[in-house]
C-alpha cells in the first residue's frame, strides 16, 4: 500500500500528509522519486523534511525540519481553501461507493454508537479543497459498506454535481488505494471502479470484501511489486521511527 501510494506522487507537488501510513506514503516518495515534494501538515507546518515518521502532527521533528511554520487558521483560509495543495492522503473506517467518508462513529446512533472514532479533524476541508486526495485504507467488508454510519467528508456526493452545489473546488476522490487493490471512480456513474490488483489478489477477493456491488474494469491490471530500492528505504524509514 504504501510503495503504490508513494509512486502517485510526482516531484514538485503539494501534498497535505495525515498521519500514518499517508505520511509513510509521502515521505516514502520523497526519499526515492520525489526529493522536491512539498510536505504539509495539518498542524501548521510547511515543507517538512523529517528524518523519522512524526508521532503525530504536534511532534517537533515536523516543526523544526520545516521551511516555515505558520498559524492554523492561516494553513485552512489560506493554503487549503485558497486551493494551493495538489493532493490530500486521507484514510477513513467506512466508505460508500461514491468515496464519501466516515471518521466518526460506527453505529446509527450517534449517541450511542457502537464505536466511537476520532472524529473529523482536517478531513472534511482536506477532502473539499485539495485539488484531488487519494485515500488510503485497508480493504475490509465492515468499511467498504453500502451506506455510511456518519458522512464526516464528502468524496463525490451522493448525486452528480453535488461537490459544485457545496462550493468545493476540489476533484475530490481520484483514487483509493487498499491492501488488495486500486480503485478509481468511473467518468460517468462515478461509482468507484475496480482498475488493479495486488499480485497474489484476485477480483473475486475484492468484490468478496465490498458489501455494494462492485463495479470491475473491463481490464485489471496489476499493480508492480516493489522493488528493493523501495523497500530497503520504506524498511530504514520504519527503523528510525
Amino acid at each position: 500500500m504504501a510503495v503504490v501510494g508513494s509512486r502517485s506522487l510526482r516531484d514538485g507537488m503539494s501534498c497535505f500528509v495525515g498521519i500514518g501510513l499517508p505520511s509513510t506514503v509521502a515521505n516514502l516518495a520523497r526519499l526515492t522519486h520525489a526529493p522536491n515534494l512539498f510536505l504539509v501538515y495539518e498542524s501548521g507546518v510547511l515543507g517538512s523534511k523529517p528524518t523519522k515518521l512524526p508521532l503525530s502532527i504536534g511532534d517537533g521533528e515536523l516543526a523544526t525540519t520545516a521551511d516555515a511554520v505558520i498559524p492554523v487558521p492561516e494553513m485552512f483560509n489560506y493554503w487549503l481553501q485558497g486551493g494551493h495543495i495538489d493532493i490530500g492522503y486521507l484514510g477513513a473506517a467506512q466508505i460508500d461507493r461514491f468515496g464519501n467518508l466516515n471518521t466518526t462513529v460506527i453505529g446509527k446512533d450517534y449517541h450511542r454508537p457502537k464505536v466511537r472514532l476520532p472524529g473529523a479533524g482536517g478531513a472534511p476541508e482536506i477532502a473539499s479543497y485539495c485539488r484531488e486526495v487519494t485515500v488510503i485504507m485497508r480493504h475490509l467488508a465492515r468499511a467498504f459498506v453500502p451506506e455510511l454510519d456518519f458522512l464526516t467528508s464528502v468524496g463525490l456526493g451522493e448525486s452528480p454535481g453535488a461537490r459544485a452545489r457545496f462550493g468545493f473546488t476540489g476533484r475530490g476522490p481520484q483514487t483509493v488505494i487498499t491492501d488488495l487493490g486500486v480503485l478509481k471512480p468511473h467518468p460517468d456513474h462515478r461509482e468507484l471502479t475496480l482498475m488493479a490488483v495486488h499480485p497474489g489478489v484476485t477480483v473475486e477477493e475484492v468484490q468478496a470484501q465490498t458489501q455494494w456491488h462492485l463495479r470491475v474494469a473491463a481490464d485489471v491490471d496489476e499493480t508492480e511489486p516493489p522493488t528493493h530500492h523501495e523497500l530497503a528505504v520504506l524498511r530504514d524509514l520504519k527503523a528510525r521511527s
